[in-house]
């Protein structure tokens, strides 16, 4: 058995080697700070060893209305991107795959990619640049049509919306690509069996594509869910402003600001875990729903 993975390490040997970044990033950045989160349990002080305090710093979360405050932002936030942003991934990959003229669908699938690259910060100068109310070009199509302007960038109305639509511009044709992979695993014999027995494109979408999708659908799922206290720092943090801050001030910029800003490490290192903790159930008991009622799960 031995000699066996040994011979298939040997073979393979390229693609383990490709692999070492990913580990090395991986067991840096996620796995060599979880034994920092013994923090959470400790008064930190600069000097000496820190005291053990058991919950003490959970007490004080959980009695903090702040707190709760910035969890409701978090689970708002967060479940508005899963249900707005989450299907227009899928619904991209689908109309991507009936382009059939190469370049136009090469082109396509340029642009939807190129704000992945960008950083929020950019991405934030431009929605604020898109949405001013005095020259932004959203709202000189509604003076166009003899609508009021509106300053979205400081309405609690409609900032969270601003979060959503801003999220689908930049990652929806990203995270297209991996369905896109799916649907260029079918089998091309079944399209055309379909097609011989008279199914039209829509009939093909729904009895072939679909379902061959929904493997693919129930994992990304599940994995969204592991991160769906992460309402994206990056993007809160670069479209926050004073007027609006009571509306989209979620988890990681609470503990950003009581952590980092303020020096409360102990405290910060209590929020933080508690919403790793939150992460890790929800992916769980997603996995375990899923295993019950479709056979399908992560693993």
């Amino acid at each position: 058995m031995l000699q066996t993975k040994w011979k298939w390490i040997k073979r393979d040997w390229v693609l383990y080697v490709m692999l070492i970044p990913a580990l090395i990033y991986f067991i840096t950045f996620h796995i060599v700070p979880l034994i920092g989160m013994k923090l959470a349990f400790q008064d930190y002080r600069i000097l000496g060893d820190h005291q053990w305090v058991g919950l003490k710093h959970f007490e004080v979360l959980f009695s903090s209305p702040a707190f709760f405050t910035v969890l409701k932002n978090t689970i708002i936030i967060s479940a508005m991107k899963m249900i707005f942003f989450f299907p227009v991934p899928i619904l991209l990959s689908i109309l991507i795959n009936e382009v059939r003229h190469g370049k136009f669908r090469n082109s396509v699938q340029s642009i939807i990619y190129l704000p992945h690259f960008l950083l929020w910060v950019v991405i934030a100068g431009i929605w604020i640049s898109l949405l001013n109310p005095e020259d932004g070009g959203v709202n000189l199509i509604r003076n166009f049509f003899q609508l009021p302007s509106l300053d979205y960038m400081t309405s609690k109305d409609h900032i969270r919306w601003v979060l959503v639509f801003s999220e689908i511009w930049r990652s929806a044709g990203w995270d297209s690509i991996i369905y896109l992979a799916a649907i260029m695993k079918i089998s091309p014999a079944l399209y055309e069996a379909a097609r011989i027995d008279g199914a039209s494109n829509l009939q093909q979408l729904r009895y072939i594509t679909i379902p061959e999708l929904s493997g693919t659908i129930i994992t990304v799922f599940i994995l969204n869910l592991g991160f769906f206290m992460n309402a994206g720092f990056d993007q809160v943090f670069n479209l926050m402003n004073n007027s609006v801050i009571s509306v989209i001030d979620i988890l990681d910029t609470y503990v950003y600001r009581i952590g980092l800003v303020n020096g409360q490490y102990s405290y910060a290192t209590a929020a933080s875990l508690f919403k790793g903790v939150i992460g890790t159930v929800l992916i769980l008991g997603t996995h375990f729903i899923s295993k019950r009622l479709t056979g399908r799960g992560v693993w």
